[in-house]
């Protein structure tokens, strides 16, 4: 693994987008697949080679492909990415970086004074590459619309801070085909590095669910040119959408209305009180 320093650093410190897409080009996914206890061969197993290790474990019945369907397979590639720029961002001096909860935003904070400070927050989107490969299969979410997004002062349930709180966000968007005949399932994958916003849409990625959708064309996402000129354009828009609130959404909503209160009246709270 490289460590780059240069590129990318504006006076003493290191810009985001540009660091982030210098480690996802080092990035590489190439799983052999998934790895079974069981098998059916002599022991010790000895191997030459990484090759010949994985002949000798296909031979002896210990691997077994990954999962096709596309939230499984995404997930892995992105605990695989987040892995691999957690080890990277160990290696800055200055910098700190902390995985996000399941199911909440992001996926990956990032700060530190080599950032320039404050919080940065990385949210990482697959999709899987339509048959023409001109198009990704289905919207990649950006955003959940009726929450965090909605709402951006308050810290909801599973985040670090809230939505305005963060100096940045940033998205890495990848995209592959999907190769059933290949244990690794994925080939050619591809990863992009852009601010939200560059590569939204006007639709959702959802017609059941209250999702903020990026564009499908592959190449649009690969430069960074979707339906907004500006991100004041995009906010204004997504947040004026009628997203529907349900009665879970409004439990939630009050809940972490009532945190945020406490959280300010502590802050403001004299540290030695007379």
């Amino acid at each position: 693994m490289r460590l780059h320093l240069a590129s990318g650093l504006v006076g003493d410190t290191i810009e985001v987008q540009a660091w982030l897409r210098q480690q996802c080009a080092d990035f590489v996914f190439r799983p052999e697949g998934v790895y079974v206890a069981n098998g059916d061969h002599d022991w010790p197993l000895v191997a030459a080679d990484a090759a010949d290790l994985t002949a000798h474990l296909e031979a002896g019945g210990h691997l077994v492909s990954l999962p096709k369907e596309s939230a499984a397979l995404a997930n892995v590639i992105e605990v695989a990415l987040v892995d691999f720029l957690l080890e990277q961002i160990a290696l800055l001096p200055g910098a700190e970086a902390r995985r996000g909860q399941e199911r909440s935003y992001p996926d990956l904070e990032i700060s530190g004074e080599v950032f320039g400070g404050g919080f940065h927050a990385v949210d990482i989107k697959l999709a899987r590459l339509a048959k023409n490969g001109r198009q990704t299969q289905s919207r990649c979410t950006l955003y959940t619309g009726n929450t965090y997004f909605k709402w951006p002062m308050i810290r909801w349930p599973g985040m670090f801070r809230s939505f305005e709180d963060y100096t940045s966000h940033v998205d890495i968007i990848g995209v592959y085909r999907l190769d059933l005949t290949y244990r690794g399932r994925v080939r050619e994958l591809e990863l992009f590095v852009h601010e939200p916003w560059r590569i939204a849409s006007k639709d959702r990625s959802s017609t059941t669910r209250e999702y903020i959708g990026a564009v499908v064309d592959v190449e649009a996402l690969r430069r960074g040119h979707g339906a907004f000129t500006s991100a004041e354009e995009f906010y204004r828009y997504w947040r004026a959408f009628p997203f529907r609130v349900p009665k879970a959404v409004e439990r939630q909503l009050e809940k972490a209305l009532a945190e945020t209160a406490r959280e300010r009246a502590q802050a403001l709270r004299p540290e030695n009180p007379e």
